[in-house]
């Protein structure tokens, strides 16, 4: 049993980006623990109502079950933790109460999202973190899942439309990849979180949140109800998707994971031995193996956690700090703002068609040299430098006509060479910052739930092209090109600035880059910047956008020559979910998303 030095209470007992909140390493605080007895269900404030809220009278749904959207944002003078869940931004926050630094907190924020959003991400998912602490030193730890050591890029029948017959890239057992999520959670939590709190405490919140359960959002519902044919496919998903009678929840239900809890538990005690290795590694095997996979244990033993170097460029004298390939996020939102750096955007209205149009072109121009060139480096050679390269971007911007739609083709820059996922941010006033963005891929990932244990795994193998041409082509230990976009911020004077990213599949690029756009172009605070309405274009060459955008701008774009197509009226989490934390006028600023359950909490 563990003793305690000080006991503090989490609401709702806990991502996609975490906001960073004390310093790495930071040896100067005071040890503090966790009573991991005292963080119940019960210290919910109004628990009655079966609402996420707080105690400022905030909810996250109104009667009628609709996302709220003001409330969203918070400011704190020391700290500030924004994620896709109101739970799990409360978990990091008071691990940094309670002694930790940015990393304990973005640790304690990972796992409560595996608890509380088991349709985006999960302990059998994987994802990515970009760490810059305050001493200036920028890390990257990728633990994306990788393809198991019998894939090979001849390994799917297509059909004659060159698509994966019955699926088998996208759900079942032929679907998953080996999972990074614990392995990469405790590996940042070994190297650089604080060494004041132990694994067992920072994940305290998590595995309370398991136990004790936490309230079914309409989102979460939404997302449950949208399996059916999964559930009639792999029946023993029906464990972690309807209630004990066998129906679906209720907006508003308890909702606990007991096997999750004590998986969790063991983790906690044992590390990542005690998921990789042993008798829950074989029930991952054997579960995937029962519908075709071909995940090994030795697989699962040889799985290791990458630190690389973050890629950075610049726009409009703020640094940008992102994610290097095979998460070509990073990289092409680089190479969005570099083109998009050739014109005055801002003298165009945030809504105007001539923005959207131009938005546009630059994301069909991005998308272009993204299928063409983007893979994992170590088995493709790959233009990164021509990519981020600024003269690169301005022959890409000179092939944009202002007034007019086109279709473009990838260009050369070997020349210049000399739905679903969770993000969340943690920020502190020291300028320690932490993004992270993680997944288990598509809602609910294979279907494939592992018995006994509570949770689902992942099936990240659809993210490779079946084309065994394709720089992104499946192959043994390799890691799926990704969009993951975490992002950091820098001023000129290379003070901190923003941290950001978003969920939203191959749709994070233009959400981010959009965001990023709303902040620097139209001078917006972090919330109203993530509120604003956002269009993506990519190889259709087609203006997707959110019914808010005004018919009139719409007809204008039409006129220019654009498709378009009106996802849905108002929000929409196809969209992505942008969680984020702004520096600015001596506080910190927290943006969380309205199109999903996000929140930001400060202190």
């Amino acid at each position: 049993m563990i003793k305690h030095k000080k006991i503090f209470v989490i609401m709702l007992c806990i991502i996609t980006v975490v906001t960073f909140v004390t310093g790495c390493n930071n040896n100067e605080i005071k040890k503090n623990k966790i009573n991991t007895n005292e963080i119940q269900i019960e210290k919910i404030e109004k628990p009655s109502t079966g609402k996420v809220s707080d105690n400022k009278g905030w909810e996250l749904w109104d009667d009628e079950n609709h996302l709220t959207k003001e409330g969203r944002s918070d400011t704190g003078e020391n700290a500030v933790v924004s994620s896709g869940k109101y739970e799990a931004s409360q978990a990091g926050l008071e691990v940094i109460k309670s002694g930790g630094n940015a990393v304990d907190a973005a640790i304690a924020t990972g796992f409560a999202l595996c608890v509380v959003e088991p349709n985006a991400t999960g302990i059998a998912g994987g994802g990515c973190m970009l760490i810059r602490n305050k001493e200036g030193k920028n890390v990257y730890i990728d633990f994306r899942e990788t393809a198991p050591s019998a894939a090979n890029p001849d390994m799917w029948n297509l059909d004659s439309k060159g698509k994966v017959i019955n699926d088998e890239n996208e759900s079942g057992g032929k679907s998953v990849a080996v999972p990074g999520q614990v392995a990469g959670l405790i590996y940042a939590f070994e190297k650089y979180g604080s060494g004041n709190l132990t694994l067992e405490e920072v994940m305290t919140p998590a595995i309370n949140l398991a136990q004790n359960g936490f309230y079914v959002t309409p989102t979460l519902l939404k997302d449950m109800k949208s399996v059916q044919e999964m559930i009639n496919k792999y029946p023993r998903l029906k464990t972690l998707i309807l209630n004990k009678k066998g129906a679906y929840y209720n907006v508003g239900d308890l909702y606990k994971n007991e096997d999750l809890a004590n998986t969790l538990k063991r983790i906690s005690k044992d590390g990542k031995k005690a998921f990789y290795e042993g008798d829950i590694a074989k029930s991952i095997v054997d579960t995937a193996k029962e519908y075709g996979g071909i995940i090994t244990l030795e697989d699962l033993e040889n799985y290791e956690v990458e630190e690389m170097e973050p890629i950075q460029g610049s726009y409009r004298g703020k640094t940008i700090i992102s994610s290097p390939l095979p998460s070509s996020g990073g990289t092409h939102v680089i190479q969005s703002l570099n083109i998009l750096e050739n014109f005055d955007i801002s003298k165009y209205g945030v809504y105007s068609p001539e923005r959207y149009h131009l938005l546009s072109e630059v994301f069909k121009l991005v998308y272009e040299d993204r299928t063409k060139y983007a893979g994992d480096p170590k088995y493709v050679d790959i233009p990164i430098i021509g990519l981020l390269n600024k003269d690169y971007a301005k022959v890409l911007a000179n092939k944009i006509d202002i007034n007019y739609s086109q279709e473009y083709t990838a260009d050369d820059p070997w020349i210049y060479e000399h739905e679903d996922t969770t993000h969340y941010s943690v920020a502190d006033k020291e300028g320690n910052m932490v993004a992270v963005t993680q997944t288990i891929n598509w809602t609910f990932g294979s279907g494939l739930a592992v018995n006994d244990y509570g949770f689902v795994l992942n099936n990240e193998i659809s993210d490779f092209s079946p084309e065994s041409d394709s720089p992104n082509c499946v192959d043994s230990g390799k890691r799926p090109l990704s969009s993951m976009s975490p992002t950091i911020l820098l001023n000129e004077d290379n003070t901190p600035f923003m941290v950001i990213g978003s969920p939203g599949g191959s749709r994070i690029i233009p959400t981010v880059t959009e965001v990023i756009s709303n902040v620097i172009d139209y001078d917006m605070d972090i919330q109203e910047a993530i509120d604003t309405y956002r269009m993506y274009d990519n190889t259709n060459d087609k203006i997707i956008y959110e019914g808010g955008i005004s018919g009139k701008t719409i007809n204008k774009l039409k006129s220019m020559g654009h498709k378009t197509e009106k996802y849905e009226e108002g929000y929409d989490k196809h969209f992505g979910g942008v969680q984020g934390v702004q520096y600015k006028d001596g506080k910190l600023i927290g943006g969380a998303d309205s199109r999903r359950d996000g929140k930001a909490l400060g202190n």
